[in-house]
């Protein structure tokens, strides 16, 4: 096995091991703080390791081959509706809750846009 391949391997498996580590704090973000820290996870430590959750599954898809700009639009775009959803729930909300949503929806924007043109711009020089 060439030496590419096997660090391709081991890159795909990390990947897939960040993304799960990831899923778990997005959906019980309590078990996952009981399981690693010995102590279960309440208040705020809850929406921070379920926006550390995306940050993982977005890692662990900028890891995967291909490119890793879908890792970062991954993560903008799920951080930007998490936020938001914190915001509106009535939840925490702090000064600058609305900024970072709205700072992570024009990255959105922009690595959507900038995905499109790469494709304009390579079907043009093909």
């Amino acid at each position: 096995m060439s030496e590419v391949m096997a660090i391709n391997k081991v890159l795909i498996f990390a990947a897939v091991g960040e993304a799960a580590t990831g899923l778990a704090l997005l959906i019980v973000p309590s078990l996952v703080g009981q399981l690693l820290l010995g102590a279960e996870l309440t208040g705020i430590a809850v929406t921070v390791a379920r926006v550390a959750g995306i940050a993982l599954i977005a890692l662990g898809v900028a890891c995967w081959p291909g490119p890793p700009r879908v890792g970062m639009l991954i993560y903008s775009a799920a951080v930007t509706l998490y936020l938001a959803y914190v915001g509106f729930s009535g939840g925490l909300t702090g000064i600058l809750l609305w900024p970072a949503v709205v700072l992570h929806g024009v990255l959105t924007a922009l690595l959507i846009w900038a995905s499109s043109n790469e494709k304009e711009f390579s079907n043009e020089v093909l």
